[in-house]
């Protein structure tokens, strides 16, 4: 963030090709002088994204982007507070309001009557909306100072997100039947709250750091300490949003349509904190070759100790060619919502809808399925790679990574009483279809390459910049670990379709070319940027005859224009995607969306246009 003293201001738009989505963008940016020699920053956005929608003409959905309201507002500073001593602070908020749409449902004739919906309130069908009410706040004061040769740095960071659902457009179906069957004309509510969670973090860190030049060629040895703690809750919504007023499996379905709210057994508030101690000793063994070893040991209120370790090095071999290598271990306790989050939604599954509980762990549909306790994931991560300068203008860096991760955790497949009879009961009980766990499922195993190269050159009477970046990386599931209550049930607590979704949920190819071309008071930017191909696995699977969605290959492009009124104003205007490409078409019953595609290698709206307009004051 800046800290920087002046103003500046900029003032965004962009839409859509086909019209929608328009999106406004303002925001602004002031630092000024505080104290004897300090600086105050205040940055203040704000955006206003509309809907999009990609559905046919016949199709009574809503696919594409949010509606969206964000505003954000930071504080950021520095205060001298003696001649070795700063202070530093970073004070923000963001409120996001955003509004998603549900799959429709049907009106008279349909299936969805009195399921779903209620003849008197949405006789020609509805689309749900889930609206969410999302604030952010972030804070840090911190205090660097000289101890002797020391360098000190205390700090304490606050870090909270509070998300709150507002279902709006829709109808508790139990009770509008209820209300019929009562003599009524069948109504509910139209909008409900639905309850949300909260995530809140705070960390103080304490750190030491000092240059050694009386050993070898130099070291610099950091040590440090760190105390967190986190917050995870859960609340309910208003009884309307998830009640069965008429009985299970009596007419209408229980809950507000689109998204149940949260129930009073949802409801959770749990804490943890941990300790660590870290050692970082970077050296100059020679003039060429440099070494650095880390360790860090930590303590978790919930998951005991772990310690982990990194080592790595670098030789300059010549000035224009550096080689670098490491090794290392990294732990990863189950975030509390893994652990504890549980909700029922409502899924659309080949068309047709299916209530589906993610049940928390050590709850009792979890103990029932045999599910264990969560514990943590372990990974070791190794790299190997170069920067070679060829000259002033040229510059390349390619590094070789692989990170294997044990007892990963993964979201299950849906277990029900046909692929796990044992759990049909407790299901039936609740009045749902299907039952989802976080387990420590998986070992994976995630190996790449990510190479660029970058140019500068004349070219006529400008300069012409150019880049390459590529991405080659290949993730796979090398081993599944069923508890013992789901042995001969691997393939439904991993999936094909969840599995592909693990090793191909994004392309294993990315590539971008960049031309950056400067020309008096002329910019133009030009990236072409390929997409590699994704196989991703269907609801029926194969095993049923149905083949895995494959999505071909696919090349975008973005262009874009600045012109420099002088150097207090710019005005950039341009467009991405401007060949307007689209994923590859597939069977919308098959689909995560239920769409004819998913937003896989890059986004389904197509080409978008912009302008920037930027002033320095």
């Amino acid at each position: 963030m800046k800290k920087s003293k002046g103003c500046e201001a900029v003032l965004g738009y962009s839409q859509y090709s086909v019209g929608d989505g328009k999106n406004y963008l303002p925001s602004a940016y002031c630092g000024f002088g505080i104290g004897e020699n300090g600086v105050l920053g205040i940055t203040a956005e704000y955006s206003d994204r509309g809907r999009s929608n990609r559905a046919e003409a016949d199709n009574p959905r809503i696919i594409g982007d949010t509606q969206s309201k964000n505003s954000t507002i930071y504080l950021n500073g520095e205060l001298p507070t003696s001649s070795t001593g700063k202070l530093y602070f970073t004070l923000g908020a963001q409120n996001r309001d955003a509004s998603s749409a549900a799959f429709a449902r049907g009106g008279v004739g349909s299936d969805d009557i009195p399921s779903r919906n209620s003849e008197a309130m949405y006789p020609n069908g509805f689309v749900p909306f889930i609206n969410g009410d999302i604030n952010d706040r972030y804070a840090i004061i911190g205090h660097r100072w000289q101890v002797g040769d020391w360098t000190a740095d205390l700090s304490q960071t606050y870090g909270s997100n509070e998300m709150r659902y507002r279902i709006a457009n829709t109808i508790n179906a139990s009770i509008a039947n209820l209300d019929l069957m009562n003599g009524g004309a069948g109504r509910s509510a139209s909008a409900f709250q639905a309850g949300g969670f909260l995530f809140s973090q705070a960390t103080t860190n304490i750190d030491f750091s000092k240059f050694f030049d009386g050993f070898l060629m130099g070291s610099n040895v950091a040590f440090g300490a760190e105390y967190r703690r986190e917050n995870y809750q859960i609340s309910a919504g208003e009884p309307g949003s998830y009640i069965d007023a008429d009985g299970v499996g009596v007419g209408g379905n229980a809950g507000s349509q689109g998204f149940p709210g949260f129930q009073p057994a949802d409801v959770t508030n749990r804490n943890r904190d941990s300790t660590a101690l870290y050692v970082d000793i970077e050296t100059d063994v020679t003039q060429k070759f440099k070494v650095q070893t880390a360790v860090r040991t930590e303590q978790y209120s919930d998951f005991g100790n772990t310690t982990t370790g990194k080592l790595a090095a670098s030789f300059k071999a010549s000035d224009q060619l550096l080689f670098r290598s490491s090794v290392s271990s990294g732990f990863r306790a189950p975030s509390l919502q893994q652990v504890y989050f549980s909700s029922t939604f409502t899924d659309f599954i080949s068309g047709q809808p299916q209530d589906v509980v993610l049940a928390p762990n050590g709850g009792a549909i979890a103990n029932a399925a045999g599910i264990p306790k969560l514990k943590e994931e372990n990974s070791r991560n190794f790299t190997l790679g170069f920067t070679l300068t060829p000259s002033k203008t040229t510059s390349i860096t390619a590094d070789l990574y692989q990170i294997n991760i044990d007892d990963r955790i993964g979201l299950s497949g849906r277990f029900d009483a046909d692929n796990f009879p044992a759990l049909g009961a407790t299901l039936a009980a609740l009045g749902v279809g299907q039952a989802q766990f976080f387990v420590n499922s998986i070992d994976t195993k995630t190996k790449g390459l990510d190479l660029t190269v970058s140019n500068k050159s004349e070219l006529g009477s400008g300069k012409l910049s150019t880049f390459l970046a590529l991405n080659l990386s290949q993730t796979d599931v090398v081993n599944v670990h069923a508890p013992a209550s789901l042995k001969g049930y691997e393939s439904v607590l991993l999936s094909e379709r969840e599995r592909l979704f693990i090793e191909q949920g994004g392309p294993r190819t990315k590539a971008t070319l960049g031309f950056d071309y400067t020309q008096g008071a002329w910019e133009t930017n030009f990236k072409i940027i390929h997409f590699g191909s994704q196989t991703l696995g269907t609801f029926s699977g194969t095993e049923n005859g149905v083949p895995n969605a494959f999505y071909e290959p696919k090349t975008s492009a973005d262009l874009a224009f600045t012109y420099s009124f002088d150097k207090n104003t710019k005005l950039t205007v341009g467009a991405n995607n401007i060949f307007n490409v689209k994923p590859t078409t597939q069977d919308a019953n098959e689909t995560d969306n239920g769409f004819i595609y998913d937003s896989v290698q890059f986004g389904l709206n197509g080409a978008s246009y912009f302008a920037k307009f930027w002033k320095r004051f």
